[in-house]
């Protein structure tokens, strides 16, 4: 392989902004192009990186010469774009969430599989240095109990507020301490969740249509461990986002930036891991020992269970997750 990795990148917005600015600091990675439907947005972000704009992912694909595609593209324009990759023959590093259904997202992992491809899926939080000490700090301690939170407000793109193309808060954005509660406590085998104003009153600033502007979710781990999902965009500001695990003589307080032990010790994270989650990817495309946590099969499981949540608030009703899917269960 040349000692030059070409990334080419579909998708130009926020997300896709940081993915740019790291891997252009990498001096064994070029940007070859940037796609987006968007046109004027692909050459804004492409001017900042020297590197041509294309108006669809087809015809940057087209070009060819490249070594990888990240793919940074809302929920809802998710599947097309990762097949055609795939249809190249070439690695994979996709954002979450993987999709709006279930069935796209297995489509993409089946796809993976069979043509042996290295992929990869955006969950840094994984590469938080503080994650690793609280797997340490855990290390013979069953969790017990899990209290997520995302509270925070709505954020400024204009898909977010509509479910039909953001997949709602949970699936959005909540999926990262999903993740982390599947890291750190286990999987998942039930979940019953509970929107605000369950009797159809009004929730001041939402509007019928849009996500779920709080919701509460009940879980119950498959090693006997309890949890509790709290989510909300109700806010003016991000309130609070993360993740506290409690397990026999220890509490742990993890949110993106530190690590509370015991409500009294704090260890600061060193900021690294969105440059880590880039680096493991670029690793592995070269042949090396690339520390890929989160391929985008384990990545569909994470999203199976934030897809269960959001469906167990819209029917009202307990889900139970006993390793097949929602969709596999008759529509459960």
């Amino acid at each position: 392989m040349s000692p030059i990795i070409r990334v080419g990148i579909i998708g130009a917005g926020n997300v896709a902004a940081r993915h740019a600015d790291v891997l252009s600091g990498f001096p064994d990675v070029t940007i070859a192009g940037i796609a987006d439907t968007d046109l004027r947005r692909a050459e804004a972000l492409a001017s900042r990186h020297g590197t041509p704009a294309y108006g669809g992912h087809a015809d940057l694909l087209d070009v060819g010469g490249l070594d990888a595609v990240y793919v940074c593209v809302p929920p809802f324009a998710h599947g097309k774009p990762e097949l055609d990759v795939l249809s190249c023959n070439l690695p994979i590093f996709v954002e979450k969430p993987l999709s709006l259904t279930l069935e796209a997202a297995k489509n993409i992992a089946s796809e993976i599989e069979r043509r042996g491809l290295l992929s990869a899926v955006g969950h840094h939080w994984r590469y938080l240095d503080i994650v690793e000490r609280a797997r340490e700090l855990l290390a013979g301690r069953p969790v017990r109990l899990a209290l997520g939170h995302w509270l925070d407000k709505v954020p400024p793109v204009g898909w977010w507020l509509d479910p039909a193309l953001s997949g709602g808060q949970v699936v959005e954005q909540a999926v990262h301490v999903l993740d982390l509660a599947r890291l750190l406590v286990g999987e998942v085998e039930m979940v019953h969740a509970v929107p605000a104003s369950p009797d159809g009153t009004a929730v001041e600033g939402a509007v019928d249509g849009e996500v779920d502007r709080a919701l509460a979710a009940v879980l119950r781990f498959e090693g006997g461990a309890a949890g509790m999902l709290a989510t909300t965009c109700l806010l003016r500001h991000k309130h609070r986002v993360g993740l506290e695990v409690h397990a026999d003589g220890i509490a742990l307080d993890l949110t993106e930036t530190r690590l509370t032990v015991d409500g009294e010790t704090i260890v600061q994270d060193d900021g690294q891991a969105k440059v880590r989650v880039d680096r493991a990817f670029i690793d592995a495309v070269r042949g090396r020992d690339g520390d890929v946590r989160v391929p985008y099969g384990e990545a569909l499981r994470t999203h199976r269970l934030a897809l269960a949540v959001a469906r167990s608030a819209i029917e009202r009703r307990p889900i139970v997750l006993d390793g097949e899917t929602p969709d596999e269960r008759g529509g459960r």
